[in-house]
């Protein structure tokens, strides 16, 4: 029996915009993920080759690289593409690299075959967009000649020219040939400084002599000036930096050099021609760019994502959290009275509810993210609002996230993915929270009904209709002042150009978006489910624990109640709340408050709730119900004065605005940065924060006499 044959490796390279991840999939068939501009493919995708597996062939494996101009890396995400073609994480070097080239704009697309023809990769190029191009399609074959490589004409959207471009990579991979040497003319002084990094090149990297000088011009290309990137020797970092130290002394940059060197070629390839298709590009971009009807349009869309997220998804989560209270009052039904049947009711179904209510939320924003971004217009709207964000040490694709966290920060970290730079993303990750998201508010509505009544500001504006629109634009100024600060402390970092290639409009993929969508929601579902899931159980358990003999079935509703408030007070969950109540209690919070903000760990709008169970008016309390409500309004102090007045509701408002209450936000910033570091610190930032800001706004109105 013969030995079956180890697979071949492959990798799939390309700039953005290529179509490079489409054609991936056509050869694959898998789901990876199609962005329109760069920083989206993030994650290493692989696959096997379709058709591969024929008898006398070995399998081919293909890795979809992230999408790059070049291979020049300055983050740990744009090191993904160099570790993949030097073997970095498993040792094994690929065999080949497919370039897909975009043929409206050759010279661009190529540099990056370039720089892997430097390196020793054998290359075959698979020439895309070839409808796109049209008449001014470069000729597959003459380039071919020019490049001394294969050179296939496809069109991945269409599926067309695929079946030669396998069988050229098979006939490749059988019969290899060595790698052409490209007429790229270097400068002297630049040769000079290579020859200078060749020994401080790692043996573990290093090659043929061309793969060795290919890999100098990267250090040369990518090393130092405030570089995220990992694993890079000391000896080649200090072997750069002196490299760098004596050309800028002679005034040279040698990232020029470089970059002048390569594009003095490959302009020859690709003579400038009249390009209508970009023509009504950049006629469209007159009024989508424009500093005022451009802003003003992009408001409007985002007027409409931002109405959407939160009304339109209102049947759905409504339908989700009705599936869900069916099955509790089934299961309640069905199985006998226990603590397995608390377990199973109030702990498994409410936590998966309580994961499952954000999925229509997640599905619609990358729905619309997807629409924009298969479509041109994430780049467009990126750039508008690149002026107003690097104010604050952020550049344009942080908006997006930003405004999306309105709705429900989940959704709004994970489409921090668009961004390239891991600070960049940190720092959108930090600050999303703050925005004022749907589930705070029934907590502002609850407070604002039951202590603010509904009287007029001189007679003409509604106390409760600016509170409502004061706590949003509070929210969105702390927010845009901690990244403001947090920009220049703890994620301090360079502010490097906002370089955005502004891509055709083209008619978005309907398939590649909804299994973008299905992808974002398994991630959700599987892995920072599990962890919210987890922690709602052992929320329960705080709660439910210990137990205390329940009232008798002829017990009234009212007998019922009481019990139910001293179960909680006497459970964990309320001892917690008395045990915080000295740091709380100078906010104008007493341990019953402190029970709802542990029960809003959940999720913030379990406060509610929590509350009606506190003040033992039941089950199926909501920010409406005019029992709680009254609850609030008569509750005293043993010295007879209110517990609950407008100045301690404002605090209260306030500690909600800021204080990290939700353990789904931490749990995907958990599963995003793949450590436990950064939910701590925002979790201990924004608390502190919280608490500051509380205990200002309600002593500062005690000593003004408001309280």
């Amino acid at each position: 029996m013969n030995e079956p044959q180890l697979p071949r490796r492959v990798v799939v390279a390309g700039s953005p915009n290529t179509g490079k991840t489409t054609l991936f999939n056509r050869l694959t068939g898998s789901r990876a993920r199609i962005g329109n501009y760069p920083g989206v493919t993030v994650e290493r995708r692989s696959g096997l080759l379709r058709a591969s597996t024929k008898e006398g062939h070995a399998p081919i494996e293909l890795v979809d690289l992230p999408g790059a101009y070049s291979l020049c890396a300055r983050s740990p995400e744009e090191m993904v593409a160099l570790s993949s073609i030097l073997g970095l994480e498993d040792g094994h070097r690929p065999d080949a690299a497919v370039v897909v080239l975009d043929a409206t704009q050759l010279a661009r697309s190529l540099y990056i075959g370039v720089q892997l023809t430097e390196l020793d990769v054998p290359c075959v190029f698979a020439l895309n967009l070839v409808d796109e191009a049209g008449d001014r399609a470069p000729d597959a074959e003459a380039l071919s000649r020019t490049l001394n490589a294969p050179v296939v004409a496809t069109n991945a959207r269409a599926g067309t020219g695929l079946d030669a471009l396998v069988e050229t990579l098979r006939e490749s991979l059988q019969s290899p040939v060595e790698v052409p040497n490209l007429p790229v003319s270097y400068p002297p002084a630049l040769l000079a400084d290579v020859e200078a990094v060749l020994p401080a090149i790692p043996d573990s990297w290093s090659g043929s002599k061309r793969r060795n000088q290919g890999l100098a011009l990267w250090a040369l290309n990518s090393i130092g000036r405030e570089d995220e990137l990992v694993r890079v020797p000391d000896r080649l970092r200090s072997a750069v930096q002196a490299c760098w130290e004596a050309a800028a002394n002679e005034g040279r940059d040698l990232d020029a050099e470089i970059s002048i060197a390569r594009y003095a070629w490959l302009d020859t390839l690709s003579p400038p021609t009249h390009d209508s298709s970009r023509s009504r590009t950049q006629r469209v971009d007159a009024v989508l760019l424009h500093p005022v009807w451009g802003f003003a349009l992009f408001l409007l869309l985002m007027l409409v994502i931002f109405q959407s997220l939160f009304a339109w998804s209102d049947p759905a989560i409504g339908a989700v959290e009705g599936a869900f209270t069916w099955l509790g009052d089934l299961a309640r039904d069905l199985l006998p009275a226990s603590v397995w049947t608390d377990l199973v009711t109030e702990g498994v179904l409410s936590g998966v509810g309580s994961v499952l209510v954000f999925l229509p939320q997640i599905l619609l924003l990358f729905l619309f993210i997807g629409i924009m971004e298969d479509s041109g217009y994430m780049s467009r709207a990126a750039y508008l609002m690149d002026r107003i964000m690097r104010s604050i040490g952020l550049h344009g694709r942080a908006f997006v996230p930003m405004m999306s966290g309105f709705a429900c920060a989940v959704p709004a970290i994970m489409a921090t993915r668009t961004m390239e730079r891991q600070r960049d993303r940190l720092l959108t990750m930090m600050v999303v929270p703050l925005m004022s998201c749907s589930a705070r508010l029934p907590v502002y509505t609850l407070i604002i009904a039951a202590l603010f009544p509904p009287s007029r500001l001189y007679g003409i504006f509604p106390v409760q209709g600016l509170l409502m629109v004061s706590m949003y634009l509070f929210s969105t100024l702390i927010a845009l002042a901690a990244a403001a600060v947090l920009g220049r402390t703890v994620l301090r970092g360079r502010q490097v150009p906002f370089l955005m290639e502004l891509p055709p409009y083209r008619l978005p993929t309907l398939g590649q978006v909804l299994l973008r969508m299905w992808e974002r929601s398994r991630l959700f579902l599987t892995e920072a489910g599990s962890v919210i899931l987890v922690c709602t159980i052992l929320l329960w358990g705080l709660l439910s624990f210990p137990k205390i003999d329940p009232p008798p079935p002829s017990a009234s509703a009212a007998e019922v109640a009481t019990w139910q408030a001293v179960s909680l007070e006497r459970s964990y969950g309320g001892q917690l709340g008395k045990g915080i109540e000295p740091v709380i209690a100078p906010l104008g919070f007493d341990w019953k408050i402190g029970v709802g903000l542990i029960g809003a760990f959940a999720a913030r709008e379990v406060f509610v709730s929590t509350m009606g169970l506190v003040y033992g008016v039941g089950d199926g309390v909501d920010e409406a119900s005019l029992p709680l409500r009254e609850h609030m309004r008569r509750e005293v102090h043993a010295d007879g004065t209110p517990v609950y007045t407008p100045l301690m509701g404002l605090s209260l408002m306030v500690f909600f605005a800021l204080a990290c209450q939700c353990m789904s936000t931490l749990a995907v910033v958990r599963r995003e940065t793949h450590s436990w570091r950064w939910p701590a610190f925002m979790m201990a930032y924004m608390t502190a924060l919280a608490w500051v800001a509380s205990f200002g706004v309600f002593q500062v109105g005690r000593l003004l006499g408001w309280g």
